[in-house]
């Protein structure tokens, strides 16, 4: 549930909302709505009237419109000139006279495995309810509810779970958030429609034994898809993963519907959908497989026409630098990934860039949102330059750049150039792209990746490695070596996971074999086709290297400063993480915890406990709250128009960890793809 973002629209004329009243669940069902596959109703608790309101949701989509105007006698006009203001008053005073909440309809199994139907009551995600408001909220709808339907309390955010801590169970009965939709059966992923082929696999070997056959017709069906899946119409989960997982990168990159089914085999059985042509949507309220009556006529999908031009790389000699000393400008001599991080070192140190345009933007009402950055910030009225200064100084403050240097791609050019063997390998894998000989390419690309590996660095390029580590490699301890080609992080083709990046690195003879690694991914068989699809030509495709020290790290994971599974909500940042490094997140080898955390009106909540039984401290909650609204505040200098951005709407995607002391780095930044 979110607080009201518009001013509501022109009633329907049908009102069945009821005041009053005890709830029955005929009634329920007479005035809810769905809402992520559940029915809800919204509820209005007026304390000085000791009534409540059960809202029609078809007529009354936002409880704050309903409240002005049906109760107060307010118009929308007069409500949207104080918007902030009127929300503060049911939201936040705790000596409110409305109480607002939802009532959703759930089924479970009981302890005997039967069926058991219950209500379960929340407020808004930036609702500020104290614990014995709580109590009061619970016992006020318990008493109106049939007695024969359960009802339970679920915490909107952290404090409220904090607050409900002093509280006895048997008083108010609760569910926490992930405890309700840990087990949901389906669980969008991505939003889309495709139609194709379902093809389900029920194992590795399965799908291994078919991926060779794979087109962009099928829909592909596993519990857990693989990072290097082909480029298809769809993807279907029957295992949970989180909505930062690489494939569904991938999946948003490339526009396709992904969404977890746990019931598929049923659904499969029941329909015989296995190898069926079917129509797949995946929306936030419903997740659907419809068979078609045989096969349509299909024609090849937009990204078969897709073209994506890169800018022309830079191949003239330059040094190898410290990441501090590059630009977001030097991205066609470094890489994306490597200038990305220059310029973060920059923003951290200059304090110079505007943070605060992403809260700029109007969001109608509203002409802006700088008011609530600024109570975020513990600002009081600031003036402009007063909240750009604070804002720099709390990004700052919260987050560190990595140290590290960047390898420029005139030293692969000089590599690849200093081998006759890899240049004929070269031309032939250009000669295959150009004769679309799909049958050869991945052989080509899997012995000139061995050509690449083996073949001896010239000593005048490890001169220049060497050079960039004064008292040598050995004497950093362990390295990290990513890559950052110029052919990811684009508008359109993220790349995510494709390309190589080795963590265990000690000495000299480790660090040139690992930049050889690197290198080599460049011409992996699957980055090669994926390129080829969206027409990236080989030629203008390059790869530097970030040579970084390792950090140990007490926790680690990603964040998007969006809300992947629905697009249109501006307020939540989404965090994923991991005890230790945040490689695991990434990699996906274990189920992250994953948290929301709202930027603007504050406050977070636990969306899923992952592979731990237990959720983080409440002060390292805090510390990821903190972590999310930098992220947010990155944003508007990261997609704006000072890197060649124009929107600050446009979400990030950063790769981040708790270093043992507990101070933030971050490791990458890049556009998420929507």
């Amino acid at each position: 549930m979110t607080a009201q973002l518009f001013a509501g629209a022109a009633e329907p004329a049908t009102d069945r909302t009821v005041v009053g009243e005890n709830l029955s669940l005929p009634l329920f069902r007479t005035l809810s709505g769905v809402l992520a596959g559940h029915p809800y109703l919204k509820v209005v608790v007026d304390r000085a009237e000791n009534t409540w309101h059960l809202l029609d949701t078809a007529a009354h989509p936002f409880h704050v419109n309903y409240i002005a105007t049906r109760v107060l006698g307010m118009t929308l006009a007069e409500l949207d000139a104080d918007l902030d203001a009127f929300n503060a008053s049911v939201y936040m005073d705790p000596q409110r006279r409305f109480l607002l909440g939802v009532l959703s309809l759930h089924t479970d199994d009981d302890a005997e495995g039967r069926d058991r139907t219950f209500l379960v009551l929340e407020t808004t995600e930036a609702d500020t309810m104290k614990g014995e408001l709580l109590a009061f909220f619970y016992e006020f709808v318990r008493a109106r509810v049939d007695g024969r339907l359960p009802v339970l309390l679920k915490p909107a955010n952290h404090g409220q779970e904090e607050e409900l801590a002093a509280i006895s169970e048997r008083r108010v009965p609760r569910i926490l958030s992930h405890e309700l939709f840990g087990s949901r059966v389906r669980t969008p992923l991505n939003p889309g429609e495709a139609i194709g082929r379902l093809r389900v696999f029920r194992t590795g070997q399965e799908y291994a034994a078919a991926e060779a056959g794979l087109g962009w017709a099928d829909i592909v069906a596993m519990p857990r898809l693989p990072d290097d899946v082909p480029r298809v119409a769809g993807f279907l989960n029957t295992a949970p993963i989180t909505p930062l997982s690489h494939t569904n990168v991938l999946a948003s990159g490339w526009g396709i519907p992904n969404a977890i089914v746990r019931d598929l085999d049923q659904l499969v059985e029941a329909d015989a959908l296995d190898g069926a042509w079917v129509r797949y949507r995946v929306c936030e309220d419903e997740i659907s497989l419809e068979r078609l009556a045989g096969e349509p006529d299909l024609r090849a999908p937009a990204w078969h026409q897709q073209r994506i031009r890169l800018e022309p790389p830079l191949l003239e000699d330059a040094p190898v630098l410290s990441l501090h000393r590059l630009r977001g400008a030097d991205r066609d001599r470094y890489g994306t990934k490597a200038a990305n991080l220059g310029e973060l070192h920059h923003v951290l140190d200059s304090r110079t860039a505007d943070l605060t345009a992403f809260y700029g933007r109007p969001r109608p009402p509203r002409d802006d949102l700088y008011g609530h950055l600024a109570t975020r910030l513990g600002l009081t009225a600031p003036a402009p330059a007063e909240l750009r200064a604070r804002a720099a100084d709390f990004v700052a403050s919260t987050v560190g750049a990595p140290e590290g240097v960047a390898l420029p791609f005139a030293l692969q050019q000089h590599f690849l150039a200093s081998s006759p063997a890899i240049q004929q390998g070269i031309g032939k894998l250009k000669m295959a792209l150009e004769l679309d000989a799909t049958d050869v390419l991945d052989s080509l690309c899997l012995q000139l990746q061995q050509l690449i590996r083996h073949t001896p660095v010239p000593e005048s390029v490890t001169r220049q490695i060497s050079q960039a580590f004064p008292a040598g490699p050995a004497s950093h301890g362990r390295l990290v070596v990513r890559s950052s080609s110029n052919a990811e992080d684009l508008p359109g083709f993220s790349a995510a996971g494709v390309y190589d990046s080795v963590t265990t690195v000690h000495g000299t003879g480790e660090l040139l074999d690992a930049v050889r690694q690197v290198w080599a991914s460049l011409v992996s068989p699957r980055s090669v086709r994926l390129r080829h699809q969206v027409g990236i030509s080989l030629d203008d495709t390059y790869m530097g290297v970030i040579i970084q020290e390792y950090v140990p790290a007490s926790l680690g994971g990603v964040l998007v400063t969006c809300d992947p599974t629905r697009r249109a909500d501006f307020r939540n940042v989404y965090l994923n993480c991991s005890p230790g490094s945040p490689e695991q997140v990434v990699e996906g080898s274990v189920l992250p915890q994953q948290y929301l955390y709202n930027v603007v009106e504050g406050g977070g909540r636990t969306v899923a406990l992952g592979s731990w039984g237990d959720g983080l401290p409440a002060a390292t909650r805090a510390r990821l709250a903190d972590l999310s609204l930098t992220g947010r505040l990155l944003q508007s200098h990261f997609s704006g128009s000072d890197l060649g951005g124009a929107d600050v709407d446009k979400p990030l995607d950063i790769e981040w960890l708790m270093t043992e002391r507990g101070d933030f780095r971050l490791v990458q930044i890049r556009p998420y793809a929507l």
